[in-house]
């Protein structure tokens, strides 16, 4: 992996004053992902989060090609810019490598883009496509998505006499991309950046489609503290809640083991989006999220020892 010190003096690929909220965690993986690459890229983001921050027109935040398009079809317009790349290749307009990037937030990546991103990844473009996953539609009033875990407090499926959250389980979108038989395919944390980095790195060491999820919690939507998206992020690795692996052409590996699992109720109550959950009369609740925790933790130790 690059030193810190071969970071520091790689292109920042965002200027300073872009509009992020204070403590929002998607500039720091666009600056790990990014600057993880030797090469010169090319960045292509969904409409989101990402999008709206650093490119309120007249102005972009922006130091490297960047091409912004819609909601649905960040692989599908990245696969057409690859395919272009291609073609001024052979006819000799073009003799450097060239790095391929897309960012998408998860209502961008799980769902409404779900299409594209599997069309680039069964047809085998040679790009990353890294998913920044808030676990929500952020950036239009947090309403629940297929990301969205089960329990979590939104403005769709809000806690109330009803319903204590959303009911369904969180969709694995990090599954789903492996079953496409990429050549790699990873979940990353924005609170461990060298295990981000790295990833990143071998990604770009790979040709073919590589695929991304990193975990970024939001301050707006999860409602904790600016300060604490690190150290909550980290927490989600820690619990297990997000477990930090890599599956590199079938083979898995996972990048972070806990000396000491944690319950998850330490990561569920750093944040207010869970907070009815801890009402006496929803402790069933919490059970059952530990016990579907547990059983995948297992699952994917089983698929590693494979």
């Amino acid at each position: 992996m690059a030193t810190l010190k071969e970071l520091s003096v790689r292109k920042d690929p965002l200027t300073g004053g872009h509009r992020a909220c204070a403590g929002c965690g998607f500039p720091q993986i666009v600056r790990m992902v990014c600057l993880a690459s030797k090469d010169p890229i090319v960045v292509v983001s969904a409409t989101g989060c990402l999008e709206v921050t650093t490119t309120i027109f007249p102005y972009s935040a922006w130091t490297v090609p960047f091409l912004h398009n819609a909601f649905e079809n960040a692989a599908a317009t990245l696969s057409g810019v690859e395919a272009a790349y291609k073609a001024f290749l052979k006819k000799g307009k073009i003799a450097k490598k060239i790095n391929f990037i897309a960012f998408g937030g998860d209502g961008g990546t799980y769902d409404i883009g779900l299409q594209s991103l599997s069309g680039a990844m069964e047809r085998g473009h040679n790009l990353l496509y890294v998913c920044y996953n808030n676990q929500a539609y952020m950036n239009t009033s947090i309403q629940r998505s297929g990301a969205t875990p089960k329990g979590a407090n939104t403005t769709t499926e809000p806690a109330g006499k009803v319903k204590q959250g959303k009911v369904q389980r969180q969709k694995d979108l990090t599954e789903i991309m492996v079953a496409h038989n990429i050549p790699y395919a990873a979940q990353a944390t924005v609170g461990y950046w060298a295990d981000l980095v790295r990833k990143a790195e071998k990604a770009f060491s790979i040709d073919g489609p590589r695929f991304i999820n990193v975990l970024q919690p939001c301050r707006l939507g999860w409602v904790y503290k600016p300060e604490e998206t690190m150290s909550i992020s980290r927490l989600a690795a820690d619990t297990c809640f997000w477990p930090l692996y890599e599956v590199e052409n079938g083979k898995y590996k996972v990048t972070l083991k806990p000396k000491e699992k944690k319950p998850i109720i330490e990561f569920l109550k750093s944040q207010d989006r869970f907070r009815h959950l801890f009402n006496p009369k929803n402790e069933t609740i919490l059970v059952e999220i530990q016990k579907e925790i547990d059983y995948n933790w297992e699952k994917l130790l089983a698929k590693e020892a494979k």
